[in-house]
């Protein structure tokens, strides 16, 4: 089988995004699924693609935001034309912005059934990107888009029940199948956090506090530095490790300044995925998480899949993953009682040691290699489909 993958995003973008296709890809390979991924080019014109089956789109940086690049509609559609007609099974649309509208386009050009994994929760984003759109207009608008793109194409991945519950109460018809992204074995190599403390400068006994990912506005960084204020209340010579680029780093320092915080935070920037990351996982004393955007939340089951104790808050699909028994402590969304499960997980060594091991054995249970499964079934039946379905789906 053969499978077409389209996204705005991709390494050396680092998100859940570009980690979902990769892992899936890698996986796909295995199971004798083909695919090809078109994506924007984050190098020079012409710069040989890093990674096979990779096809690289010219595109310009987007403004305010120096990680995402643009693929210009052109040079997208001409890229798609020119793959050799018949070579696709189907089309796996990955990010909802010009991708997904040339996705469709080639698709129903080719006759083949078009899929789409809702990876982004716009409704959360929008507050934060259009902050002067009242808040109940751009619930609508989002909700509008969504039912629009959703309607376009054959299936929906949803990756967790709770973003499934979501797009069914926005009205979307479209059948819809949860396939969460799996971790890779890749992810259980122990990473070396003696390692990232030396490089980063950072004394072998303090104690660590860390977040990895998008340093972005809808990520809840901000709450996560007002809880840390309290945090340092009762252990003083606590570090606050912010891995991960994005537009929010700077307003993020900023706020780290006005709390008196400049000396307790530390950026780590952008790390390599292979080595580096999972130094800074296994770093870290605690792991702390406090997105409510997430559709899954892969950065949870990174940390415990590295044995380090997680401290989160549960909203939308990090529900999915912060069930009891995955040996994370979850909180509300409240200064005070964060800070205390994070004070006390840094003030006890066999609690760490407790849930490190129940999360490092937890997190086994998300083999990519059975998402990856499930997905090449669903593949399959999307191919078998009634030719009527394909063409009714296409005039929506």
């Amino acid at each position: 089988m053969r499978v077409l993958f389209v996204s705005d995003v991709y390494f050396p973008r680092v998100n859940g995004v570009s980690t979902s296709i990769r892992t899936f890809r890698q996986d796909l390979a295995s199971l004798g699924v083909d695919t090809c991924l078109v994506a924007p080019s984050y190098a020079a014109p012409d710069a040989p693609s890093e990674e096979p089956g990779v096809l690289r789109v010219p595109a310009t940086k987007v403004p305010r935001d120096p990680e995402d690049r643009r693929m210009g509609w052109r040079a997208l559609t001409r890229a798609l034309d020119a793959l050799p007609g018949g070579r696709f099974d189907l089309v796996h649309i990955h990010t909802p912005f010009i991708a997904h509208y040339a996705g469709v386009r080639l698709a129903r050009r080719a006759d083949i059934p078009a899929i789409a994994t809702y990876h982004t929760f716009f409704e959360e984003y929008l507050h934060h990107y259009m902050p002067l759109v009242p808040a109940p207009l751009a619930r609508f608008l989002a909700r509008s888009f969504s039912r629009s793109q959703c309607a376009a194409v054959h299936a929906l991945i949803a990756p967790s029940e709770p973003m499934r519950a979501v797009l069914t109460g926005y009205g979307v018809t479209t059948p819809i199948h949860v396939v969460p992204t799996g971790l890779a074995a890749d992810r259980f190599r122990p990473g070396d956090g003696r390692a990232f403390r030396a490089r980063a400068g950072i004394d072998a006994g303090r104690a660590l506090v860390t977040y990895i990912g998008r340093v972005a506005h809808e990520k809840n960084i901000g709450f996560l530095l007002r809880m840390f204020r309290e945090v340092i209340r009762s252990v003083p010579g606590a570090l606050l490790v912010i891995a991960g680029e994005g537009p929010a780093r700077e307003a993020l320092r900023q706020q780290a300044g006005h709390l008196g915080l400049a000396e307790h935070v530390h950026f780590a920037g952008y790390l390599e995925r292979d080595s580096a990351l999972l130094d800074c996982y296994a770093a870290a004393d605690v792991f702390v998480f406090a997105s409510r955007t997430e559709t899954q939340g892969l950065v949870l089951l990174e940390a415990m899949a590295q044995g380090t104790p997680v401290v989160s808050t549960a909203h939308l699909g990090t529900r999915s993953i912060l069930v009891p028994g995955s040996g994370a402590l979850v909180v509300p969304e409240e200064e005070d009682a964060f800070a205390a499960a994070v004070v006390r997980v840094l003030g006890d060594a066999n609690l760490r040691q407790e849930l490190g091991k129940r999360g490092l054995a937890y997190a086994r249970q998300w083999s990519s290699a059975a998402m990856a499964r499930r997905l090449a079934e669903l593949y399959g039946q999307l191919r078998g489909a009634p030719r009527v379905l394909r063409v009714a789906r296409a005039s929506d």
